[in-house]
C-alpha cells in the first residue's frame, strides 16, 4: 500500500512511495500534524541519484521494525532536496553545527515547530563501523524528547539562534579594495591548495572545481603568467583520463573518491557536466588544444543522447547504482572486452584503458588512460592519428554493447537552475566551435522554460516533471537562466533573450533583496516562512546564487547601459570581498565576477550587413572580458540599443566598433578586415 508520496512528481520521492515508513512530503498535512499530534518530525533528506539514500533506505526504510517505531512515534517526511534546496539548506547547516560534516541522506529530527535538536546523516540499522544503529538513535531521540523535553528545547534554541545568524551573515562593508591584486592574491591562495601531480585542489575526495578553473583562466589571460594556465590544463587532463570521465559514453561522474581521479562515484549530474562543458571549452578558446574540443563535444553529445526531454529541457540526474551495484553499468572485464572486440583489439584496448584481470574496481575495470595516447604512440612506435581512430572504433562497438546493459536510474525532473548552466554551456560551445546544433538545442531549451516554467505575470517556477510545472523559484534559478539566456544572445544576436535576462532580473531586484543588506536572499519575500531565510555568497557543487547574479548583472549593464544593474552587482561583490580573501576556493564565480567589474571590459559591436555571423567569429578566442552585441539594422525600442547609438554602419558595410568604457578605436569597416581579428 503506498504512503503519502505516491502522488509526487519527484523521482525520489515516488522511490520512497511503497516504504512500510507512512512518509508524508513536505507540507501542511504533515505540519499540521505533528503540532496537533504534540509528535517530533522525522525529517529525511537526499536526491535520487544518492548511493548512500539507497543504501539506507534498504537497510532501514524498508525495516517493518523501523518503520513501526518511526510510525508510531514521529510524521515522518521525505524531501528532494533539489526540489527543495531551500529547506535542505537550514537543515544542512544544522547537520554542521551538530556533526561537524554534512551529507546526504541527511536526518534530522524536529520539534513540532520545525526547530531541530538532533540529526546526523547516513545510520546502518544496528551499530556498525564505529556508527551508532539508527535503532539505537530513534530510542535515544524518543527518550529525550519524552522524558527530557527541557534539554531539547535548549538544544533546539541554541541551533536555532546560530542558523539565524549563518541566515543574515554578509560581510558588508569590509573596507578591502576590490581590484586585480585582490584577484591575483586569490589565484595564489588556490595555488597552495593546489595538487601539483594530479590537479584539482586537496586531497581526497576530489571535486573538480570548475568555478575557480574558470577564475585561474582569467587570471592568465589577465597577467599573461603561464602558472596559471598550467594549473588549468593539469587538472583538465587528468580527469579528462581519469575515471572521473566515462570515456565510452561521454560526461563526468559528480567526483572521484580519490586524489588520482580514478575512482568516481558514478551519479552523473547535469551541473557538473554543463561547468565542465564551460572550463573545457574555454580552455579550447585559449589553448586550442583538440583534447579538450573532443571532451567538451563528447559530454554534450551525452546530454544530448541522454538527459534531454522531448520538449527540450534536461533531465537532472543519473545513478550511481544499476542492478543493485554501483559502477556495474561502466566497468568492464577483460572477458566482456574480449567478446565484443576480438582478442587482438581486446588487449590493445586493455593496454591503454587499464582493463585487467585484478581490475581497479570491485573486481572490474573502470576504463581510465594510465599514459596518453601520444606517449604509447611513441612507445608503441605507431602513428598517433592511427592509433586514435582505431580506439575510436572500439569504444563505439562498446558502447553499443554497453547499451543493452540495465541502465542506472534516471532523475527526469527538469530545474531550471540547472538547465540555465546547460543553456549557457550549450550557447558557448556551439559558437566556439561552430556547430549549430548545440545552439539549437540551447535555444529549445530556453524557450521551453519561458514558455512552460514561467507564470503570467512574469515569475518563475523551480521544477518540472511530465508537463506539470510547480515550486516557486529561488535565487539560483532567476540568475542561471537569466546567464544562459545572455550566452545565448552573444550565440544568436536574438534580442528577445535581452529581454527576458533583464526581466528575470528585474524580478530579483524588486523580490529577492531588501534595503538592510547588500546581495540576494535565495527565495523571494512571498516565499513559505520556514525557520530562516538564507543570504549565501559561497559556492558548493553549484556557483552561488549571489555570484552568477553579480556576473549576469555586470553582463546585463554593458550591453543595456542600466545603472541599477551595475550599483546591484558592486554591492554584491563589494559584500562578498572579505571572501574572495578567505576563501577563494568556495568563491570561484563571484571571482569571476569580480574579474568582470574589475575590467578593463572590451565591448565589440558590430552593425551592418553579415553583422551576426561576424560576431560569432569574434567569440572563437578566449576573452572573457567581451561582450560582442551585433544587428543587421537599427531597433531603437531594442534592449541592446544604447550599445549602437551613434555608431552606424560606415559605407554602407559591416562596422565593428571596439571600445573600452568610454574610449573608442577607430571603427573597422567591411567583411574582410573584421574576419582578420577572429
Amino acid at each position: 500500500m503506498s504512503n503519502k508520496l505516491a502522488h509526487e512528481t519527484s523521482p525520489y520521492l515516488l522511490q520512497h512511495k511503497d516504504n512500510p515508513v507512512e512518509w508524508y512530503p513536505w507540507g501542511d498535512e504533515a505540519l499540521a500534524r505533528s503540532r496537533d499530534e504534540a509528535k517530533p518530525i522525522f525529517l529525511s533528506i537526499g536526491y535520487s541519484a544518492c548511493h548512500w539514500c539507497h543504501v539506507m533506505e534498504h537497510e532501514s526504510f524498508e525495516n517493518e521494525a523501523i518503520a513501526k517505531t518511526l510510525n508510531d512515534n514521529f510524521v515522518c517526511i521525505k524531501v528532494d532536496r533539489e526540489e527543495r534546496p531551500d529547506i535542505d539548506q537550514i537543515y544542512m547547516n544544522a547537520v554542521h553545527i551538530m556533526t561537524g560534516h554534512g551529507g546526504w541522506p541527511m536526518s534530522m529530527f524536529l520539534l513540532p515547530d520545525l526547530r531541530p535538536f538532533y540529526g546526523g546523516t547516513y545510520w546502518p540499522p544496528q551499530d556498525a563501523r564505529g556508527m551508532p544503529g539508527f535503532e539505537r538513535v530513534l530510542t535515544a531521540v524518543l527518550d529525550a524528547f519524552n522524558n527530557r523535553p527541557d534539554e531539547c528545547l535548549k538544544g533546539a534554541e541554541q541551533i536555532t539562534a546560530q542558523l539565524k545568524n549563518i541566515s543574515v551573515e554578509t560581510t558588508g562593508a569590509s573596507g578591502i579594495v576590490v581590484n586585480e591584486r585582490l584577484l591575483i592574491a586569490a589565484g595564489h591562495a588556490l595555488e597552495r591548495s593546489f595538487d601539483q601531480t594530479f590537479g584539482g585542489f586537496g586531497d581526497a575526495p576530489k571535486f573538480p572545481a570548475p568555478m575557480a578553473l574558470g577564475h585561474l583562466l582569467r587570471l592568465w589571460k589577465r597577467t599573461e603568467q603561464d602558472e596559471w594556465l598550467g594549473m588549468v590544463r593539469l587538472t583538465l587532463d587528468r580527469m579528462a583520463a581519469g575515471g572521473i570521465y566515462d570515456h565510452v559514453g561521454g560526461g563526468f561522474a559528480r567526483y572521484s573518491v580519490d586524489e588520482r581521479w580514478l575512482v568516481p562515484h558514478f551519479e552523473k549530474m547535469l551541473y557538473d557536466n554543463a561547468l565542465l562543458v564551460t572550463a573545457y571549452t574555454e580552455a579550447w578558446q585559449a589553448t586550442g588544444e583538440a583534447s579538450y574540443r573532443a571532451v567538451a563535444c563528447e559530454t554534450l553529445d551525452y546530454l544530448l543522447r541522454d538527459m534531454t526531454d522531448p520538449s527540450g529541457g534536461f533531465y537532472s540526474a543519473e545513478d550511481a547504482d544499476s542492478e543493485g551495484h554501483e559502477g556495474i553499468f561502466y566497468t568492464w572485464t577483460p572477458t566482456e572486452v574480449e567478446a565484443v572486440l576480438g582478442q587482438e583489439r581486446a588487449e590493445l584496448f586493455g593496454k591503454v584503458y587499464g582493463v585487467t584481470d585484478r581490475g581497479n574496481f570491485e573486481g572490474r575495470s573502470i576504463l581510465h588512460l594510465p599514459k596518453s595516447l601520444a606517449q604509447l604512440a611513441k612507445i608503441w612506435e605507431r602513428d598517433e592519428a592511427e592509433l586514435a581512430n582505431e580506439l575510436a572504433e572500439c569504444r563505439c562497438k562498446l558502447f553499443a554493447q554497453r547499451e543493452t546493459r540495465v541502465r542506472p536510474g534516471r532523475d527526469d525532473k527538469v530545474l531550471v537552475a540547472w538547465n540555465g548552466l546547460a543553456i549557457a554551456a550549450l550557447a558557448k560551445a556551439g559558437t566556439a566551435f561552430d556547430e549549430p546544433r548545440y545552439v539549437e538545442a540551447a535555444t529549445k531549451c530556453a524557450d521551453f522554460l519561458l514558455a512552460e516554467l514561467r507564470t503570467n505575470d512574469g515569475r518563475l517556477l523551480h521544477t518540472w516533471k511530465a508537463g506539470q510545472a510547480k515550486l516557486a523559484a529561488y535565487l539560483d534559478d532567476y540568475a542561471s537562466l537569466a546567464h544562459g539566456l545572455v550566452a545565448l544572445y552573444q550565440a544568436t544576436f536574438n534580442d528577445h533573450y535581452v529581454t527576458a535576462a533583464c526581466e528575470l532580473m528585474e524580478t530579483v531586484l524588486k523580490h529577492f533583496g531588501d534595503a538592510s543588506s547588500a546581495g540576494f536572499y535565495f527565495t523571494a519575500d512571498d516565499h513559505e516562512q520556514l525557520l530562516t531565510r538564507n543570504r549565501d555568497f559561497t559556492d558548493n557543487a553549484t556557483p552561488s546564487g549571489n555570484a552568477v547574479a553579480a556576473t549576469v548583472l555586470l553582463e546585463l549593464a554593458t550591453l543595456t547601459g542600466r545603472d541599477d544593474f551595475q550599483e546591484a552587482a558592486e554591492a554584491i561583490i563589494g559584500a562578498a570581498a572579505e571572501l574572495l580573501q578567505k576563501i577563494p576556493h568556495g568563491t570561484g564565480q563571484t571571482l569571476i565576477a569580480t574579474d568582470l567589474f574589475v575590467g578593463p571590459n572590451e565591448q565589440c559591436v558590430i552593425v551592418g550587413p553579415d553583422a551576426k555571423r561576424l560576431g560569432k567569429g569574434l567569440q572563437a578566442t578566449f576573452n572573457p572580458r567581451r561582450i560582442v552585441a551585433c544587428s543587421e539594422t537599427s531597433d531603437p525600442n531594442s534592449p541592446v540599443a544604447p550599445l549602437f547609438k551613434d555608431r552606424p554602419p560606415l559605407r554602407d558595410s559591416a562596422t565593428l566598433y571596439i571600445c573600452q568604457g568610454q574610449t573608442c578605436q577607430v571603427p573597422i569597416v567591411g567583411t574582410e578586415a573584421i574576419t582578420s581579428l577572429c
